[in-house]
C-alpha cells in the first residue's frame, strides 16, 4: 500500500498537484499549483494537504506519521530553487504561511508574513535587499502577526485592546505621522523590541527566533484556525462543511515594502459589485498584502498602477487575461511587485453581488467562454434575492439631498438600500437585531447599520445581522467590501469624512452627531450616508414584473434576469409552485414564474373582513345546528376566495389545504377580548369562557387539529369542499379554466384520508348534479406525520397526490417544536450538536429519510402519484436538491423564493446528470 503524501511542491514552472485537487490541496493550493503549471509568476512553496489538517484535530494536536519529513524535504527543495537558506544570516529565505479550504472563506482564518527572521537574519535580509527599512518593517510586521496569530495576542472581544497597535499608534502619535509607513528604521528597531516586550509579559515566554520553531508554530496556529469562532460561523451562515479541514501554504516571501519600486494589491478580473467587464482593483505602493485588505490605509483604484508602473500593469492585466480564459470564471487575484518584478500570490473565484453574477453569467456565455449550464451553475441562487431588494424611495432621496442630511460619501461597495439603528460593535448589532426581531410586528420593521472604522473575521456575526455595513477606512476589496458582497448586504466602504469615537458610542461628520441607536440610511449603490431613516423603493426588476411601474423594455436588467432564468426552466426536471392564500400574492408568484399553488392555506383567509366573529361562533357552538349556521355565514367568504385564486392561477393547479390549526388560535385568551366577545354573541361571559377551557390542550399542535377536526366535525370539511366547488363552478361558468387540488392536513392513518375523502368526494357529487358541471379534481394528502411517510403506501390507495409538509414532519421526527426550539437549536448549532437548522434544510439523514421512504411506498401503489413539497424547505436550495434526488414533481414555496427555487431546481438537474 502507497504511502499517504501530505505535501505538494510548486515553483520552477511545474507543480505536483493542479486545480482538479481542491478537496485535497484547498483552493488556494490548488490555485497556486495550476498558476504555476500554466506560466503565471508564483513565487514557489508547497502546500500541505487537508488531510493533515483533519489527521490534526482528531489526534490532538499530533502530525500524521511521515509530515514533518515531507515539510523538511519541500523546505529544502524550496530553498534550492531561491537559491538561499531558511534562518541563514546571509541572504536568508522567509517564508509566508498561509490557510486555504476547499471552499473559499476570505479572511477568516490565518496567514502569518516574514517568517525565519530574528535579530541576526533582519540583517542579513537589509544586506540582500540593500534597503534596512524594508527589512526592520518586515521583521515589525512578522513580530506583531505572530504575537497575534500564533502566540494568542490578538483581542477576543471589542472591549479588549491589541497591544501592538496601540504602541503603534502611540509612536505615530509621538512622531507626528499617519501612516506606518512614515516610520523611520530607528522606529521600527523601537517597536520590535516593544513589541517583544509585550509577548514576554502577555505570553509569558519569550519570543521564539529560531526559524524552524516559528515555521512549526505558523502550521500549527493555521491549522487551528480552521476551528476559530469567526471560521465556525463563516462556514454556519454559508452552509459550509465542518469535516474537509484547510490546505496550508508554504510560500516564499516576495516583498511589496522595498520603496516605491514595490507594492501589492487585489484585482478582479471584472467589476464584482456590477460585472462591467473592465479590470477592477486596488493596490497599495510600499506595502504588504494585508495592509490592502485590513483597512488601515485607504489603498488607490488599479487604473491609478497604470500610471505610476505601466510595466507592472501591462503584465497584470495579461496574466488576468489568461487566467479567467482558463479558469472560465471573474477571478479575484492577489499581487505583490519587488522592485519592479511581478508576483501573483493567489487567485480563487471571486466573491461578487447578485448583479455582477447574473451579468457576468451572462456575459461569458455571449463570448464563447462557457456555456449555458456553466453560466446556471455560477450563480448562487440566493443571490437572485439580492436583485429583488429595495432602493430607496427617489423622493425621499432627493429631499435627502436637499436637507443636507446626506452627510458623507464613501464607496459603493455592496449595492442596494438599508436603513436602521447605529451600532458600533459586531456584538452590540447582534443584540439590537435580537430585540428588533422580538418587537417585529409592532410596527414598521428595524435593521441595524454596523458602523466601525473596518471591520474585521471577528465582527462576522454582527455583519450577518445587521442589514447594511458602514466603515471608515478600506477600500473595494476590504473585509467589509468583500464579505457584505457575499453576504448580499448594503455597504458603504472607505467613508473617510466619518471621525468615529468607539468611548463615546458616535460619529460625527458634516456637522452632525449620530449616536448608537439613532437612525441612520445608507446606499451602497451610490456610497450616499444619510440620516434617518428612508422609506424604501422596489428594485427594477419589482417594478417591472409586481409594480407595473416600468416596462419590461424600459429595464436591462429585466431582460437579462428573464433570460437567465428562461435558461434554468429549459434545464429544471421539478416544477416550482408557490404558497399563497390570496389572490394578489398568487399574481406575484406568477410572475415570478410560479407554475401553480402549492399550498392555500385556508385558514389565513378566516381573519380577514370580520369573518373571525363566524368562525368564533361555529367553535363556540354548542349543536351541528349552531355550527352549520356559522359555516353557512363563512361559506360564501371562502368561495369568493377560492374564486379568485382561480381566476388569477388561470388553469394552473390550485393546492387547497382544508383548516389545520388547532381551534383555540381563533378565540381570545384575555378577560376583555372574551367579555366582548361574549356580549356580541349574546352569552354570559363565564359560559364563554368555561368553553374556551373546554378547549384549551396541554399539547395543541399534536391535538384536535387538521384532518381530526374534519373526522369530528364533519361539516367543516364540507363547507369547505362546498365552497372550492362552487368557486370552480363559477369560473368555468366564466371560461376560466381549474385545477384544483385538495390537500387533507395531518394524516396519520389511512383511514382517516378515507373519512375526509368521502366527504369530499360526496360533496363534489351534490355540486355537478346541481349545477349539471363536471370538472376534473383531486384529493391528496400533506404527510407530515413520520407514520404517514412509514405507511405511504396505504395512504396512496386514497391519495392522488401527496405534499409532504416538512415543518411539522421535521417538528414530529425530531420531537422538536420549532416553536420554542429556537433558543437550543442555536446553542446545539454553535457546539456542533447539529451541522444545520432542521428547520431551515431538510435534514437528509432522519427527514430526508422519511421522505423517501414515503416516495418509494406511495408510488408502489400508485405508480403516477404526484408528489411535491410544500413546507418552508421548498424555497431553500440545498433543500431542494435532496428533493430532486428523491423524485419529488414540485416544490412550493413563497412568492419572492420562487425565482430562487426555479434556479436550484435547474442546479439540481444539471449536478444529477454529471453523477
Amino acid at each position: 500500500m502507497a504511502k499517504e503524501k501530505y505535501v505538494y511542491s510548486f515553483g520552477g514552472g511545474k507543480a505536483e498537484g493542479s486545480k482538479e485537487m481542491r478537496d485535497t490541496l484547498g483552493g488556494k493550493g490548488a490555485g497556486l499549483a495550476e498558476m504555476t503549471n500554466i506560466g503565471i509568476p508564483v513565487p514557489p512553496g508547497f502546500t500541505i494537504t487537508t488531510d493533515a489538517c483533519v489527521y490534526y484535530f482528531r489526534n490532538d494536536g499530533k502530525y500524521p506519521g511521515g509530515l514533518e519529513n515531507e515539510v523538511v524535504a519541500a523546505l529544502a527543495g524550496l530553498e534550492k530553487e531561491m537559491g538561499c537558506e531558511f534562518g541563514a544570516t546571509e541572504n536568508p529565505l522567509l517564508v509566508s504561511v498561509r490557510s486555504g479550504g476547499a471552499v473559499s472563506m476570505p479572511g477568516m482564518m490565518d496567514t502569518v508574513l516574514n517568517i525565519g527572521l530574528n535579530d541576526e537574519t533582519v540583517a542579513g535580509l537589509a544586506r540582500a535587499m540593500d534597503d534596512e527599512r524594508a527589512a526592520w518593517d518586515s521583521y515589525r510586521r512578522f513580530v506583531q502577526m505572530y504575537g497575534d496569530v500564533v502566540l494568542g495576542l490578538r483581542p477576543e472581544s471589542d472591549a479588549e485592546v491589541d497591544p501592538f497597535e496601540v504602541t503603534i499608534e502611540k509612536m505615530k502619535k509621538e512622531r507626528g505621522v499617519e501612516y506606518d509607513v512614515d516610520l523611520g528604521v530607528e522606529d521600527l528597531k523601537g517597536l520590535v523590541a516593544s513589541f517583544k516586550a509585550a509577548v514576554k509579559e502577555k505570553a509569558g515566554k519569550e519570543f521564539p527566533s529560531e526559524p524552524l520553531e516559528q515555521l512549526r508554530g505558523a502550521i500549527d496556529s493555521v491549522f487551528d484556525s480552521w476551528d476559530n469562532p469567526r471560521a465556525v460561523a463563516y462556514r454556519q451562515i454559508n452552509g459550509i462543511s465542518d469535516d474537509a479541514g484547510t490546505g496550508v501554504n508554504v510560500q516564499a516571501m516576495v516583498f511589496g515594502n522595498t520603496g516605491d519600486d514595490s507594492g501589492t494589491g487585489v484585482a478582479f478580473t471584472r467589476n464584482p459589485a456590477t460585472g462591467e467587464p473592465a479590470f477592477y482593483g486596488e493596490y497599495l505602493m510600499n506595502a504588504q498584502g494585508e495592509d490592502v485588505v485590513a483597512g488601515t490605509r485607504t489603498p488607490k483604484p488599479i487604473e491609478k498602477l497604470k500610471e505610476e508602473k505601466p510595466a507592472i500593469y501591462e503584465q497584470l492585466v495579461g496574466a488576468s487575461a489568461k487566467l479567467e480564459t482558463h479558469f472560465r470564471d471573474l477571478q479575484d487575484i492577489e499581487f505583490t511587485f519587488e522592485k519592479g518584478r511581478l508576483w501573483l500570490l493567489q487567485t480563487r473565484g471571486g466573491k461578487r453581488t447578485g448583479l455582477a453574477a447574473l451579468v457576468i453569467a451572462m456575459a461569458m456565455v455571449d463570448e464563447g467562454l462557457i456555456n449555458r449550464d456553466e453560466a446556471l451553475m455560477m450563480m448562487e441562487p440566493d443571490q437572485l434575492n439580492q436583485l429583488l431588494q429595495p432602493m430607496f424611495d427617489p423622493k425621499a432621496k432627493a429631499d435627502a439631498l436637499v436637507d443636507g442630511r446626506v452627510i458623507a460619501r464613501g464607496l459603493n461597495a455592496g449595492p442596494g438600500a438599508a436603513s436602521g439603528l447605529v451600532a458600533f460593535s459586531a456584538s452590540r448589532a447582534e443584540a439590537m437585531a435580537r430585540d428588533a426581531d422580538a418587537r417585529a410586528g409592532e410596527g414598521e420593521p428595524e435593521g441595524v447599520i454596523l458602523v466601525r472604522l473596518e471591520t474585521s473575521p471577528e465582527d462576522i456575526k454582527g455583519m450577518k445581522a445587521s442589514a447594511g455595513i458602514l466603515t471608515a477606512r478600506g477600500g473595494m476589496t476590504s473585509h467589509a467590501a468583500l464579505v457584505a458582497r457575499q453576504m448580499g448586504k448594503v455597504c458603504v466602504a472607505g467613508c473617510e469624512a466619518l471621525d468615529i469615537d468607539y468611548d463615546k458610542r458616535q460619529f460625527e461628520a458634516k456637522g452632525a452627531v449620530v449616536k448608537e441607536g439613532d437612525w441612520l440610511s445608507i446606499d451602497g449603490t451610490t456610497g450616499e450616508v444619510i440620516l434617518g431613516r428612508l422609506p424604501t423603493h422596489p428594485s427594477e426588476i419589482v417594478q417591472v414584473l409586481v409594480d407595473e411601474t416600468m416596462k419590461p423594455d424600459d429595464s436591462e436588467l429585466y431582460r437579462k434576469f428573464a433570460e437567465y432564468m428562461g435558461w434554468a426552466d429549459a434545464r429544471r426536471r421539478m416544477g416550482v409552485r408557490t404558497n399563497a392564500d390570496q389572490p394578489d400574492q398568487s399574481l406575484t408568484a406568477i410572475r415570478f414564474g410560479a407554475e401553480g399553488i402549492g399550498l392555500c392555506r385556508t385558514e389565513h383567509m378566516f381573519f380577514g373582513g370580520g369573518r373571525i366573529d363566524a368562525v368564533r361562533r361555529m367553535i363556540l357552538a354548542e349543536t351541528e345546528e349552531e355550527r352549520r349556521a356559522a359555516l353557512a355565514v363563512i361559506e360564501p367568504m371562502q368561495r369568493d376566495d377560492f374564486a379568485g385564486i382561480f381566476e388569477v392561477m388561470a388553469g394552473r393547479p390550485v393546492t387547497i389545504r382544508t383548516l389545520d390549526p388547532p381551534l383555540h388560535e381563533f378565540l381570545p385568551h384575555d378577560d376583555e377580548a372574551l367579555a366582548e366577545l361574549a356580549g356580541d354573541m349574546g352569552v354570559p361571559a363565564e359560559k364563554l369562557k368555561a368553553k374556551v377551557a373546554e378547549l384549551s390542550e396541554s399539547n395543541p399542535m399534536l391535538g384536535h387539529r387538521g384532518c381530526r377536526l374534519g373526522v369530528v366535525y364533519p361539516e367543516i370539511t364540507e363547507m369547505q369542499a362546498r365552497a372550492i366547488f362552487e368557486a370552480a363552478v363559477d369560473c368555468i361558468e366564466r371560461g376560466i379554466d381549474v385545477k384544483p387540488e385538495i390537500m387533507i392536513p395531518l394524516v396519520g392513518h389511512v383511514n382517516e384520508l378515507a373519512d375526509q375523502t368521502r366527504v369530499v368526494r360526496r360533496v363534489y357529487r351534490e355540486v355537478a348534479d346541481e349545477t349539471g358541471v363536471e370538472f376534473e379534481y383531486l384529493v391528496g394528502t400533506m404527510i407530515e406525520l413520520p407514520r404517514a411517510a412509514l405507511t405511504a403506501d396505504e395512504v396512496a390507495r386514497e391519495a392522488e397526490f401527496f405534499s409532504f409538509g416538512t415543518n411539522d414532519l421535521t417538528q414530529t421526527c425530531y420531537g422538536l417544536s420549532r416553536d420554542d426550539a429556537g433558543p437550543f437549536l442555536l446553542y446545539y448549532i454553535d457546539h456542533g450538536i447539529l451541522k444545520d437548522d432542521p428547520f431551515q434544510t431538510v435534514d437528509a439523514a432522519g427527514v430526508g429519510l422519511l421522505m423517501e421512504i414515503g416516495v418509494e411506498r406511495g408510488r408502489a401503489t400508485r405508480p403516477d402519484l404526484k408528489v411535491g413539497i410544500c413546507g418552508e424547505h421548498g424555497g431553500d436550495p440545498r433543500s431542494i436538491e435532496i428533493c430532486d434526488r428523491l423524485g419529488l414533481d414540485y416544490v412550493s414555496c413563497s412568492p419572492y423564493r420562487v425565482p430562487i427555487a426555479r434556479l436550484a431546481a435547474a442546479q439540481a438537474t444539471i449536478r444529477s446528470e454529471k453523477t
